[in-house]
């Protein structure tokens, strides 16, 4: 069966954190869309956990960093590879493949790795201005108890 460069770049813009790309090259044996896809329940229950605690839960915070980093990985993943050359990809993904049925991957790839590098961009600026509001927040609430 061909791996194709679309879907594996397609699962990953769509489906970040869930490990489904990585799945799909090397089925369930793949370690690191097992930690991905683990990391990712690790930060929708840290997200649970901070909204319980109105932003003040530091177990909270440490696993909604652990999936913020399997999303962030899913898409870095998707523009490392999908920028890969069709003949490195063919090599690594699809050896021994026919000359007829090389990867030729065009537009589509192209589009789905700059969305991932856009997306990319735009959660990590959100979740680091979020952190660090919430960090100086959290220490002006600190100064105003030592001041009283």
């Amino acid at each position: 069966m061909k791996n194709s460069k679309l879907i594996f770049c397609a699962l990953g813009f769509f489906f970040p954190g869930t490990g489904l790309n990585c799945f799909y090259l090397q089925g369930f044996k793949s370690f690191w869309a097992w930690v991905q896809f683990i990391a990712l329940l690790g930060g929708i229950a840290g997200w649970g956990l901070l909204k319980a605690a109105h932003f003040h839960s530091a177990p909270g915070w440490v696993l909604i960093t652990f999936g913020f980093i399997a999303i962030e990985a899913s898409w870095l993943t998707t523009i490392a590879l999908g920028l890969r050359p069709d003949e490195k990809w063919d090599a690594q993904f699809n050896p021994g493949i026919e000359e007829s049925k090389r990867t030729r991957s065009g537009w589509p790839v192209i589009l789905t790795v700059i969305f991932s590098l856009v997306f990319g961009a735009g959660v990590m600026m959100t979740f680091l201005a979020i952190s660090f509001e919430q960090f100086f927040i959290s220490q002006i609430y600190e100064a105003k108890k030592l001041s009283q």
